[in-house]
């Protein structure tokens, strides 16, 4: 499985009637990451009235979460017509932060729907992607001799060993694309002592 995610973090501005609506879009894959972003875009602009987001994470198809707050503004018309943006879009791992400067004209309800939307879009527009490929936990022993060969069949399937102990034998902790499992099992099965799955 591999699925679309922000390549970097863009900034983009969008105004309407004399309110600035300043957007962050960027890469985040957990509560903890989101609240690092959060806070660098209230750092950024920390006379700002409202700081409001959204954010995706895992694969846009089915994610593992999905948040959003207002901020301060009326119920309904900052952070869900972000997410909204979010959810139309097929990427996955993703925050954006719309930093809103109020500018003394009031928007009105659908007026901030639509600037909050149109600031998302902008962001998600401007944005580059790349591809984040879901890596399988697999758990392989072999004699030392074997070792040189599963890493190079790791690195050929674009794996990475996360982490090896060595006792009586190699005791290998292998991160593997999902598509590359079966051709790994194969290739293991005639000097693997003992390999496991997890997913």
């Amino acid at each position: 499985m591999s699925y679309p995610v922000p390549a970097n973090q863009v900034e983009t501005l969008y105004e309407i009637k004399k309110s600035k609506f300043i957007a962050l879009a960027g890469f985040v894959n957990s509560r903890e990451s989101a609240m690092t972003l959060l806070d660098q875009a209230k750092a950024k602009y920390p006379d700002a009235r409202h700081h409001c987001w959204a954010y995706v994470f895992g694969n846009p198809n089915m994610p593992t979460s999905a948040a959003m707050a207002d901020d301060g503004e009326p119920s309904g018309t900052a952070g869900k017509p972000i997410l909204n943006v979010l959810q139309h879009k097929d990427i996955g791992d993703i925050m954006i932060i719309v930093t809103r400067y109020f500018g003394g004209v009031k928007l009105g309800a659908g007026g901030l729907v639509r600037a909050y939307s149109a600031a998302a879009q902008q962001a998600i527009d401007a944005l580059e992607v790349r591809e984040e490929i879901v890596l399988d936990d697999v758990f392989v022993e072999v004699d030392f001799k074997h070792e040189q060969f599963v890493r190079h069949i790791v690195e050929q399937a674009s794996g990475k060993i996360a982490q090896c102990n060595y006792s009586h034998c190699v005791d290998m902790h292998i991160l593997l694309p999902n598509a590359a499992l079966d051709d790994f099992e194969q290739q293991m099965a005639p000097i693997a002592l003992s390999i496991k799955k997890q997913r």
